[in-house]
């Protein structure tokens, strides 16, 4: 939940990971290809907490500027990226050998483009950053929650499907847990947002 509020790369990686879902539950594909998919997507979502713990240990242990602390982070945040990079390889090679089972499905696929790219675009609503009103993240978790439903409604993947909808979870509740802390700013004295403030209630003492 941490990682996924505070690193961007873990934001692009659960939308990664949804888009993976709905190819999942939408294209008919044996258990090999099912579980290396699902086995690609933990092993990055592994890789990143991993490197957001050690950069946290690094900055812990070391308070100034040290080239191996440098080489620590940029060494972790490699191998984030070349894991990412094997799973999309391992992604569209998937696709071309079942390719014609896509060219099958071209029905099935064009109603998960149609449903399923509004269902992303609504997650990267909930996990982006910035102050903002309660009601819009309760709107986009509700129809994202709907648009998925629709789509389960035909699922070749009940596996698939769940994994999106433990996605959409995890994402409503990174926005949740914004919005509490948003609040606490506005309540304590001082927050940005706090009109009332001591500051603005008389002037600083001379």
């Amino acid at each position: 939940m941490h990682t996924v509020e505070h690193q961007p790369n873990m934001r692009i990686h659960l939308l990664a990971a949804l888009m993976v879902g709905l190819v999942g539950s939408g294209i008919p594909l044996g258990l090999a290809e099912r579980v290396t998919l699902i086995f690609c997507v933990l092993l990055v979502f592994f890789a990143e907490i991993l490197n957001s713990a050690l950069e946290a240990l690094v900055d812990l242990a070391t308070q100034e500027f040290d080239e191996k602390a440098r080489v620590t982070k940029d060494a972790a945040a490699a191998a984030v990226l070349v894991l990412a990079i094997g799973s999309v390889v391992i992604f569209a090679a998937l696709l071309v050998h079942n390719w014609s089972t896509v060219q099958a499905e071209g029905s099935r696929i064009r109603r998960q483009v149609a449903l399923g790219l509004p269902l992303v675009l609504l997650v990267r609503l909930l996990l982006r950053n910035g102050p903002r009103p309660l009601y819009q993240d309760v709107l986009a978790f509700l129809m994202s929650l709907s648009l998925l439903a629709v789509l389960s409604v035909r699922s070749t993947s009940s596996v698939f499907t769940a994994m999106s909808l433990g996605l959409l979870v995890l994402a409503g509740a990174a926005a949740l847990n914004r919005q509490r802390a948003w609040r606490g700013q506005k309540k304590r004295p001082g927050g940005t947002d706090n009109a009332a403030g001591p500051s603005a209630v008389r002037p600083p003492r001379p």
